[in-house]
C-alpha cells in the first residue's frame, strides 16, 4: 500500500525509534524488577517499583556518553543503569534487604539484552517488508545503550536496517539534533530525504521536526492531540 502523505514525494531513508516503536516489554519494569527481586528474597509491589522506576529514569541524566571506547562505554552504560536501578529500589526503602545488589542488578541487567522480555509489534514486520522492497534505506535512532544491537539480532530485525544509531555512544540524545545528524551522515542524505517514525511526541516527532526531517508520530494509544502527521499504527504508512 502506498501512502498519501507527501503525494508521490518518497524518502531515501526512514528512521525507526526502537523501544516504543518496533517492539516493547511483554510486562511492565516494575513487574519484571519485582520477579528478579523474589529471587533475592526481596518483596516489594510491582506498581509502587514501577512507578520509583518512572521517577528514577526520569531524574537521570541523558544516556549519552562523550566516548568511543568500546570497554569505556559499556561500562559507563552499565554504571548509568545501577544508579538509576539502585535509586528505583531506594525509593521504595527496600535497597538494604538485598545481600548482594550488584549480583542481582548484573543478573538483571543482561536478562534485558535477551530476547526473554520483548515482544514485536504486529505491524512492524509487514511495514519494514514493505519499504525494504521500495529499496527505501532504514535505520533506527534510539535514546537505547548497546544492548540494543543485541536485542535486534535476539528479535532477528537487525537485518532490516541499514544503520543503528544509539545515544550512548552518539553523546548525544533525542530530542538533541545532533544524534538525528549523526544518523543522517551514516546514509549520506539531507534531512528533507529523510523520515522519523517514533512512539514519543517530544523526542521523536518534535525532535525529528525541528531538524527539518519528515516526522511522524506514532500514537498506538489513540488519544489525539491534533498534531499533522500522527499514526495509529504502522500499517497506516505502509
Amino acid at each position: 500500500m502506498k501512502p498519501q502523505l507527501f503525494n508521490d514525494s518518497l524518502p531515501k531513508v526512514i528512521f525507526f525509534d526502537a523501544m516504543g516503536t518496533l517492539f516493547d516489554l511483554k510486562s511492565s519494569v516494575g513487574e519484571i524488577y519485582q520477579q528478579f527481586a523474589l529471587k533475592y528474597g526481596v518483596e516489594i509491589n510491582a506498581i509502587e517499583l514501577n512507578n520509583a522506576f518512572v521517577d528514577s529514569y526520569q531524574a537521570a541524566p541523558s544516556l549519552a556518553f562523550p566516548t568511543t571506547e568500546l570497554d569505556t562505554l559499556v561500562r559507563q552504560e552499565f554504571i548509568w543503569w545501577k544508579n538509576i536501578v539502585q535509586k528505583t529500589f531506594e525509593r521504595v526503602e527496600v535497597l538494604d534487604l538485598f545481600s548482594d545488589f550488584t549480583e542481582f542488578f548484573q543478573e538483571l541487567y543482561y536478562y534485558f539484552a535477551s530476547e526473554q522480555p520483548w515482544y514485536i509489534y504486529p505491524d512492524v514486520i509487514p511495514c519494514l517488508q514493505y519499504w525494504q522492497k521500495q529499496k527505501i534505506q532504514l535505520g533506527i535512532i534510539s535514546n537505547f545503550d548497546s544492548r540494543l544491537i543485541t536485542v535486534l539480532k535476539a528479535l532477528d530485525l537487525e537485518h532490516f536496517f541499514t544503520s543503528v544509531t544509539i545515544s550512548s555512544s552518539a553523546g548525544f540524545a533525542k530530542p538533541d539534533q545532533d544524534i538525528f545528524q549523526i544518523a543522517l551522515k551514516k546514509h549520506g542524505f539531507t534531512a528533507q530525504q529523510a523520515w522519523h517514525i517514533g512512539d514519543s511526541k517530544n523526542e521523536d516527532y518534535l525532535g525529528a521536526k525541528n531538524m527539518g526531517i519528515h516526522a511522524f508520530w506514532l500514537n498506538r494509544d489513540g488519544h489525539s492531540l491534533n498534531l499533522e502527521n500522527q499514526l495509529p499504527n504502522l500499517s497506516s504508512l505502509g
